[in-house]
């Protein structure tokens, strides 16, 4: 079992910025097998995959936020960081931490996931 719990949501102006966290525990969890990421589900739509990164190696970010957008993890502390910067209205949702041992599956169906925080950026 892997628990997931996300914090650093919240209100925003458009432009500023956020940084969500994930901190990742379980009896099964590991930092080098799993690999950890992000989706997104706004108002009337689907989750949507948001990032993604491995224990080492390449970050992989949807095209909607590929230059506003950064992950990164600390694998010492078992946690992830998604850093939101230049906010738009549209990036408002409930923002998920998921993780899985497939590269693959994380960015679609990840065995995985949190409660969700919930992201809100005013115009």
């Amino acid at each position: 079992q892997v628990q997931l719990v996300e914090s650093g949501g919240g209100l925003v102006q458009a432009g500023g910025s956020l940084r969500l966290s994930c901190a990742a525990s379980g009896r099964t969890f590991s930092s080098y097998i799993y690999v950890m990421g992000w989706f997104r589900q706004a108002p009337g739509k689907e989750r949507e995959f948001v990032a993604a990164i491995p224990w080492s190696g390449s970050t992989d970010l949807t095209n909607s936020v590929k230059d506003r957008f950064t992950i990164s993890r600390d694998n010492a502390k078992n946690t992830v960081y998604l850093q939101m910067n230049s906010l738009k209205p549209e990036d408002t949702a409930v923002y998920y931490c998921v993780a899985d041992p497939s590269g693959v599956r994380v960015r679609t169906a990840p065995q995985n996931w949190g409660q969700g925080t919930q992201v809100t950026v005013s115009s």
